[in-house]
């Protein structure tokens, strides 16, 4: 990677409402990290099952795989402040869901079976309201800032969201330990109420160029052809929706954990914050040191070591080789995530970010889920291990596809 300093990489944070939207953004991203991980773990205690967790991935996968395109249209026609506040609350309620199902009373009078399916339907509630409340997150940036700092308030954006994302894993392992799963749930609620308050002081924004008469089904087959004709935007979602999709072994660790590494649920935490640990280091460090060229091959080479990094945490039965296993692949991911979100931010007209950020969060944040079902599937259908080190050689094998398939995104320079 070619490296150097840029004094400008931090100018962003000169504008006061990008300021209040990284606070924000850092306290929402770190309750939404908690919700899972602690249902995650609730879940996994509660059935001893792997691909109860990846039920759990499928149920949040649907509603925003099904609507993320309607999403897009929405969110374009929308003041996207509103929009997110809107998101904030909703998402809020749901919280307080969770935390009905895991008061004490509740446990003892429900089954197991159907506290399950409770999880399960409070997530596919949550799932609508990432459809919206994803993209209109990444669309909004571009009206925070002028168009000259984009790219670094990009960067930030992705740095507070993993920052967000490790303290949220790490943080709910300690909690889940100390105050149990319940009071967990409650100071997750509190920290959305406090994200939606720092929001609100955000002023509403103007609703760009959008043709008022255009029906939602027009707009986004606009939004699409839009996606598909940018050929190196297009291989860069590709190329990370199938690594996702079978490089989930995070949707394991809860078994990893306690099957294999036999730690508790602060290691559990740990491990879960791993990735991010090593994915942030490596955006903190390419946000102060931009790559300069072959970015596009570096994002190939990266994914192909994330892949490896998979193989290895699956091989792994020890915990300091499982955790520097997924650190690095973190680091690997952190590359493909950096050189992604500035092409997303770069070539999208600002009419139609709502649209694109949908696309985007179709292939790419709802392949999380998806993968996380496909790793709780292939856990039960070849065993843990196994199930693992197939997902890290299958990724390998979408970085070679790739590379002969895509020519335009290994030569991207940008």
């Amino acid at each position: 990677m070619n490296l150097s300093f840029n004094k400008t990489a931090l100018s962003p944070l000169k504008e006061k409402e990008f300021r209040l939207y990284i606070i924000c953004r850092f306290v929402y991203i770190m309750a939404l990290r908690m919700v899972g991980t602690v249902v995650a773990y609730e879940l996994f205690q509660l059935t001893q099952s792997s691909f109860a967790i990846g039920l759990v991935g499928l149920s949040e996968f649907i509603p925003v795989f099904s609507l993320a395109l309607y999403a897009g249209h929405v969110i374009d026609k929308s003041e996207k402040r509103t929009l997110l506040l809107k998101g904030m609350i909703a998402y809020s309620f749901c919280v307080v869901l969770l935390i009905i199902c895991t008061l004490p009373a509740a446990q003892q009078k429900l089954s197991k079976h159907w506290l399950e399916y409770c999880f399960y339907a409070i997530i596919f509630l949550t799932g609508i309201i990432r459809a919206f409340a994803g993209p209109v997150s990444n669309a909004i940036i571009a009206q925070l800032v002028p168009r000259n700092i984009l790219p670094f308030a990009a960067y930030i954006s992705s740095s507070t969201w993993l920052i967000g994302s490790i303290v949220g894993h790490a943080s709910a392992g300690f909690l889940i330990a100390g105050i149990g799963v319940n009071n967990t749930f409650i100071i997750v609620l509190i920290y959305i109420i406090t994200a939606a308050t720092i929001l609100s002081f955000i002023k509403r924004k103007p609703i760009l160029n959008v043709q008022k008469d255009i029906g939602a089904w027009d707009s986004v087959k606009e939004g699409l052809r839009f996606v598909y004709h940018n050929k190196i935007m297009m291989g860069a979602i590709s190329l990370d929706l199938f690594a996702v999709l079978f490089g989930g072994a995070v949707a394991l660790i809860p078994e990893f954990s306690e099957k294999i590494l036999h730690t508790g649920p602060i290691g559990f935490g740990w491990l879960t914050a791993a990735s991010d640990i090593g994915a942030i280091s490596v955006i903190i460090l390419l946000t102060l040191f931009p790559m300069k060229k072959k970015q596009g091959k570096t994002m190939l080479l990266a994914v192909a070591g994330f892949g490896i990094c998979i193989i290895a945490f699956g091989l792994s039965s020890i915990y300091f080789i499982s955790f520097v296993a997924l650190l690095c692949s973190g680091i690997c991911d952190g590359i493909s995530v950096m050189v992604r979100g500035t092409i997303l931010q770069l070539t999208t007209p600002d009419e139609m970010r709502g649209r694109v950020s949908s696309v985007n969060s179709m292939f790419i944040n709802s392949s999380n889920e998806l993968g996380q079902f496909e790793s709780g599937f292939a856990s039960r259908a070849f065993g843990l291990v196994p199930s693992v080190i197939f997902g890290g050689f299958m990724t390998l094998l979408v970085v070679v596809v790739t590379w002969f398939k895509a020519p335009a995104l290994k030569k991207m320079e940008y």
